[in-house]
């Protein structure tokens, strides 16, 4: 059997040589690790998929609107990403004091038992508050497994690597993120289409929630085949495992500026890149641009699809060039055609609707026009007509004038009740009804989706590689999984929630964004200024050893 040196993976690596897996063990081991991986976050995105079309926010989070039901919905998903870090500290104590294998064991357990519970909470019809309390609960747990999963599996496989080869090996890991978010698309189509919306909206959105009990035993029959991370058993035989992981991530000479730069530059940086890829695009299309709900669904689920490649290309050439490169110039391009790849989506999904906003644009002005969507009802005349508004998915502008007034391409509306508005919305060329693309339209937001995509994949791609290589083999579970959790669970998490609290307050569809540039921005410094370029291994570094 051939052998790699122990030291060819992250800073502090002991000198002795370890075994290296066969191809069909490498096999093996990517094959089991990237196939729980998209279960878990399967079971993770599944919430998300449903929050999009406003399911999860009738059923659970009844409120006054609409759009206050998505509000609660998607802050009930950033509480999950929320308890993400505590579960990265948890599961990384475990990970680097008992081993990789047996803490993701029970991460992925506990995260199939939590989303299968999801789907047999009465709704809150049933039982009142209790519902939105026991699925907050279950997204907790759900947050805290995620926590110990992603690092696990993202080490388990960079160290059973050949040199020249964890960028490699590590970005199938990185795809299977995307992967989970694929899925829960293709089984809520599937569960949809088979059993028809009335059943599907009485009940049977619940399927795919329950549907995890079948993933976790598939996912757990072959997880169950994995031995130990040769590093772990390595350390474990030498008596060289951390006695507190925890304490250890803070005080190993140079880890705080690791720390640092792996939550400001790299977690925070690619997570809103990749959150906006995927749900934003989702909750964009299903949202302002009133496109029919399957329709969305499966135009995303497909450009998904499409970029999953990315994630290996990428990972795969920053085996040879290093990890810093891609990154950094994913961080600028993202800066430089967010904008402008959802201006072409937006005017593509719903070309009548960004046709009025431009040559009819809605003006509401007042003396004072303060708008709270939270709010169970709005202080003011003006508020309450921006509530109408955001209601509907209509873009507006404010003023300040002395009297409440709304104006539709330049045209005072006297009839200010919401079936007045309506009539001088449609009249104004405004499409209220939910659309379908034409084949030419979805075409383009494919080509959108594709690029946010690539975007994603040159930033995400490499990165489970380069964490893995950052941090000191008896801290890289604790270590790696910290910031990688900090960074995608509150910059991430709460992505969806922030960016639609923005648009519902701007009246600007395309304001959301903002964040993803803003968090983006402060990425690409932390990264120009202060990653180290890791420079992995080629394969010249091998060692051949009779055994």
């Amino acid at each position: 059997m051939a052998t790699i040196l122990a030291g060819d993976v992250g800073p502090g690596n002991p000198p002795e040589a370890v075994p290296q897996p066969s191809r069909r063990d490498i096999q093996l081991i990517i094959t089991a690790s990237s196939l729980g991986t998209i279960f878990e976050w399967y079971d993770f995105f599944i919430y998300g998929t449903l929050a999009a079309s406003g399911i999860i926010g009738r059923t659970f989070f009844p409120a006054q609107s609409e759009l206050l039901q998505t509000l609660y919905a998607w802050a009930g998903f950033a509480v999950g990403f929320g308890f993400r870090p505590l579960g990265a500290i948890l599961f990384g104590f475990l990970g680097d004091r008992l081993g990789r294998k047996y803490t993701f064991l029970v991460t992925i357990a506990m995260m199939g038992l939590a989303t299968a519970a999801v789907g047999m909470v009465p709704s809150a019809a049933s039982i009142g508050l209790a519902a939105p309390f026991i699925v907050i609960g279950l997204r907790i747990l759900q947050g805290l497994a995620l926590g110990g999963e992603y690092g696990g599996a993202a080490i388990y496989v960079a160290e059973h690597s050949p040199p020249g080869k964890s960028g490699y090996y590590t970005s199938f890991i990185q795809a299977s993120v995307a992967g989970g978010f694929i899925l829960s698309l293709a089984v809520v189509l599937i569960t949809k289409g088979a059993l028809g919306v009335a059943a599907w909206t009485a009940w049977g959105w619940r399927v795919p929630f329950i549907f995890s009990l079948l993933l976790l035993a598939v996912s757990l029959f072959m997880r169950l085949k994995l031995s130990e991370s040769p590093v772990f058993q390595q350390m474990k035989a030498a008596g060289e495992t951390a006695h507190n992981p925890f304490i250890e991530s803070f005080t190993y000479p140079g880890n705080l500026k690791r720390l640092f730069v792996a939550l400001f530059g790299i977690a925070a940086g690619l997570t809103v890149i990749w959150y906006t890829a995927m749900f934003t695009v989702l909750s964009f299309l299903e949202g302002p641009m009133r496109v029919n709900e399957t329709a969305a669904q499966l135009i995303v689920g497909v450009g998904a699809l499409g970029g999953l490649g990315f994630f290996v290309f990428f990972g795969r050439l920053s085996d040879r060039y290093g990890r810093k490169n891609p990154i950094i110039i994913g961080y600028a391009l993202t800066l430089l055609l967010l904008f402008p790849i959802f201006w072409v989506m937006g005017s593509a999904a719903n070309p009548a609707l960004a046709d009025a906003a431009r040559h009819a644009p809605v003006v509401v002005s007042g003396p004072a026009c303060a708008y709270n969507p939270f709010a169970a009802k709005q202080a003011d005349a003006c508020g309450q007509l921006l509530d109408t508004l955001s209601r509907k998915g209509v873009p507006y502008r404010k003023a300040q004038t002395p009297v409440t007034l709304v104006i539709i391409g330049g045209s005072p509306v006297e009839d200010v009740s919401s079936a007045g508005l309506d009539a001088a919305l449609t009249k104004a060329g405004y499409n209220l009804d939910r659309v379908v693309p034409a084949p030419g339209s979805i075409a383009l937001i494919l080509v959108a989706i594709l690029a946010l995509s690539a975007l994603s994949g040159i930033t995400y791609g490499p990165v489970a590689a380069l964490l893995a290589e950052m941090f000191p083999p008896r801290i890289r579970y604790s270590s790696m999984s910290i910031p990688y959790h900090v960074g995608t669970g509150y910059f991430g998490g709460f992505l969806p929630f922030i960016s639609q609290f923005i648009v519902a307050r701007s009246g600007n569809p395309y304001a959301g964004l903002w964040y993803t540039f803003g968090v983006v921005a402060l990425a690409l410094v932390v990264t120009v200024l202060w990653l180290e370029d890791i420079r992995p291994p080629m394969r010249k570094g091998v060692r051949a050893k009779a055994g």
